[in-house]
């Protein structure tokens, strides 16, 4: 699966729109990204026990975009810790794109 080309789209996309803040811990987008995140990773992954975001890593930029004819109003970029059964480990970069509505339309989240 390429996810790059599109990765960088979104960082770019994020960098140009220039409203990226920090958030508070219940933020309701951050809070649907974390929901769906962990559900994605416990899918491949049945030992992750839970998904804690860095708050003081949180970029959340509104956007008004489209990916094809997707709609993309929110990009979130930061820091998680992926919990599994026996460790947390080293923080992960993750990017999250919501539309219309909040609803999710990506995670993705890599080792650093």
């Amino acid at each position: 699966m390429k996810v790059i080309p599109f990765a960088t789209t979104v960082v770019a996309l994020s960098l140009l729109s220039g409203n990226a803040c920090a958030q508070a811990a219940e933020d309701p987008a951050v809070n649907a990204c974390k929901s769906t995140g962990l559900l994605a990773l416990q899918e491949r992954s049945p030992e992750i026990t839970d998904l804690v975001m860095d708050m003081e890593s949180l970029a959340i930029s509104k956007a008004d975009t489209k990916v094809e004819d997707v709609p993309v109003k929110t990009v979130i970029l930061g820091e998680a810790y992926i919990a599994r059964k026996e460790t947390t480990g080293k923080p992960d970069r993750f990017v999250c794109l919501l539309g219309e509505k909040g609803k999710v339309l990506l995670t993705f989240f890599t080792a650093q």
